[in-house]
């Protein structure tokens, strides 16, 4: 796994997502209380980059990002959409070290493939 430093954690607001180049890809990482989701920004629905500005919410346990555009809900842990099971974004590891936020590609991949 390689691992590219996109933030700080101070940068993004609780409840709240961000967007960051990695690797010429935009990921959308999100802080929900103590935890950290990375998931592609790409809105397969309206082919738009602007899921980092998406509402996070839940429904029972799972925690999702809905959508600015047309308000589909993406799972933050696994990618897959609540409203169209078929369609699953790419997810990647994140990780805190010393307040910066770190997200991992592995070795060999491209993010969003």
């Amino acid at each position: 796994m390689s691992w590219v430093r996109v933030c700080r954690l101070e940068d993004i607001l609780p409840g709240s997502g961000v967007c960051a180049l990695v690797e010429g890809k935009q990921v959308a990482v999100f802080r929900v209380g103590e935890r950290l989701f990375a998931l592609a920004n790409f809105d397969p629905f309206t082919r738009a980059n602007v899921l980092s500005r998406g509402l996070v919410g839940s429904k029972g346990e799972r925690l999702y990002v809905a959508s600015p555009l047309l308000k589909h809900r993406f799972d933050l842990e696994s990618g897959e959409c609540l409203d169209d099971p078929s369609i699953r974004l790419p997810v990647y590891a994140v990780k805190l070290e010393a307040g910066e936020v770190w997200v991992g590609v592995p070795v060999g991949e491209k993010v969003g493939t």
